[in-house]
């Protein structure tokens, strides 16, 4: 794992559970089998009540006490602004979606799209065919594509944002906007550790946001932001449609509470591997 302490380290790591298989297939089972057995528009009905709690002002008094339990960096907030332009954070809401005050600056021409734990990571002809409900599907599946689409050499990615990270997703590279999709799903739990099979599982069901940029050597990046139990809203940033052109790490989208980033991309991560931490805009 490359190590990025900089004055834009963003405190991404979290502990991750080591949770026994007979517990992950439980928990599975509750995810899976249970709550998503509930109608879709049930959940997000439900997600977007639950969500809505930390919009109120009396969830501003969680911030601070959620920055001593969750960051090493006593001056974690300092790097960050309220978003929408307010001058101070009025809700838990507006904590969780904040934004950089700068973003980080590095020469690469690709960087990661958002921070958190790097779940997986193969190439696309080594991944398995997954099981949804009745239908068996392949990667191509979460990006909306017919497996022709994607070829074979690219490399797939997640990456698990855990509660504790910074929920915008920027631009992987520079280049024009040649598709957006939306998918409408299920919100199962994201908690990648549940799913030991296939820590990607949620990606297959979930609603979901496809984009595709082209990038200046006519090579595509597939991005699908996916939401979980929770999200009231899986909101695009202004200007970003298609023929629009994007510079490296532009906003591309936010969350309100719980998400992953999966990524199918024409080359591989040169110093990340499955089960390390990434951080937003560090090279790719």
């Amino acid at each position: 794992m490359m190590k990025t302490i900089t004055e834009y380290y963003s405190d991404p790591d979290f502990t991750v559970l080591k949770v026994p298989h007979w517990r992950a297939n439980y928990y599975k089972f509750l995810s899976v089998s249970l709550w998503g057995a509930i109608p879709s528009n049930l959940q997000r009905r439900l997600s977007s009540w639950y969500s809505s709690l930390y919009d109120k002002p009396f969830s501003k008094r969680i911030i601070k006490p959620y920055i001593r339990l969750n960051y090493s960096d006593k001056d974690y907030l300092s790097k960050f602004k309220p978003p929408h332009g307010k001058k101070d954070f009025e809700s838990f809401q507006d904590f969780f979606i904040r934004e950089f005050k700068e973003l980080p600056k590095y020469k690469s021409t690709h960087v990661w799209p958002c921070e958190g734990l790097l779940c997986e990571e193969r190439k696309i002809k080594d991944l398995k065919l997954v099981k949804v409900k009745s239908d068996v599907r392949s990667v191509a599946t979460v990006f909306g594509l017919n497996d022709s689409d994607i070829p074979e050499n690219y490399t797939f990615t997640n990456v698990f944002l855990h509660n504790k990270n910074y929920h915008r997703i920027h631009a992987p590279v520079s280049g024009t906007i040649t598709r957006i999709q939306h998918i409408p799903g299920d919100l199962l739990v994201l908690r990648p550790w549940i799913y030991k099979e296939n820590p990607s599982l949620p990606a297959f069901r979930n609603e979901r946001f496809n984009i595709d940029i082209t990038d200046n050597t006519n090579k595509v990046w597939h991005l699908s932001i996916v939401g979980g139990p929770a999200v009231g809203t899986i909101e695009l940033a202004h200007g970003v449609a298609v023929g629009k052109t994007v510079r490296k790490l532009q906003e591309l989208s936010l969350f309100y509470l719980g998400s992953t980033c999966c990524m199918a991309a024409p080359t591989a991560p040169r110093y990340h591997e499955a089960n390390t931490f990434v951080e937003m805009g560090t090279p790719y």
